[in-house]
């Protein structure tokens, strides 16, 4: 199958298909991360159903894709396409990439072995210096490994939705390389300067989390063409609740040295990376 392109929802594509078939020309729908992707069996047909993609898209109310669809249209056409589940399932997948995934599910695996009676050695081997035990070079994983432990579901659910959400579209749009230093640069050097603010006890991914906003944020004011902006009114949130946390008003134990570095690791990564030429 040869992907034409994506449209907002079922039933405009629909049309587009409808009109198509009046054509002789065979395309179908499949999910994608937003809308519907249209899709081509045929490659030779591939150069007139792309122009024919490209004219409905500058005007997909004309008359003729109405009148197609009472023409060429099946009552018994369905506009669920197939099992809710099944598409949720597939836009998590599509909306992430490889390392998007290993990091999600390495940190709900070791969520999961915390709360059935695995915490202590979990904490013993993945905790930063001087937690459980003294700093030692032989455990230089120690440095990162932090950013895997959460202790709440509140703590790891705002955390891994962020992160597949920004994580996955860097991934997705730009690469693996500059998501994959975000996460080594993200998770470690926040956690040393957590470590000087407030001692060893701690862990989350909220480092990384704040590395990928920071990100995020100035790639999509510095090259809004990568595809990965944020709404401002998002990023107005990340920094307010950045703030809070040095407040201390809703008395939670927050991370607030691991929360400004990684801020700082994303925006500066973000201003290199936006200085890149675009291949």
């Amino acid at each position: 199958m040869i992907e034409i392109g994506s449209l907002p929802n079922g039933r405009a594509a629909q049309a587009l298909i409808d009109y198509l078939k009046g054509q002789n020309i065979t395309c179908s729908i499949m999910p994608a991360e937003q809308g519907v992707m249209l899709v081509l069996h045929d490659e030779t047909q591939r150069s007139q159903v792309q122009q024919e993609y490209h004219a409905f898209l500058s005007n997909p109310y004309d008359q003729k894709y109405l009148a197609a669809s009472w023409e060429n249209g099946s009552t018994q056409t369905q506009l669920d396409y197939g099992n809710p589940a099944l598409q949720l399932v597939t836009q998590f997948i599509t909306g992430a990439g490889p390392l998007t995934l290993l990091v999600f599910f390495s940190c709900l695996v070791i969520y999961a072995a915390m709360n059935l009676g695995f915490a202590n050695p979990i904490f013993e081997s993945l905790s930063f210096f001087g937690a459980t035990s003294p700093v030692s070079l032989n455990e230089f994983w120690r440095l990162f490994t932090p950013s895997l432990i959460h202790f709440s579901a509140m703590h790891i659910i705002f955390n891994l939705l962020w992160w597949w959400y920004l994580g996955g579209k860097i991934e997705n749009k730009i690469g693996f390389k500059p998501l994959f230093i975000l996460l080594l640069v993200g998770g470690t050097l926040p956690n040393i300067l957590q470590y000087f603010m407030a001692g060893p006890n701690f862990g989350g991914l909220s480092g990384v989390v704040y590395a990928v906003v920071g990100y995020t944020w100035i790639m999509g004011v510095k090259r809004p063409e990568s595809g990965i902006g944020l709404p401002p009114a998002y990023i107005g949130f990340m920094l307010l609740w950045l703030v809070f946390g040095f407040t201390d008003m809703f008395g939670l134990s927050i991370a607030n040295g691991a929360h400004l570095g990684g801020l700082l690791v994303g925006v500066l990564q973000g201003f290199i990376d936006s200085r890149k030429k675009s291949t």
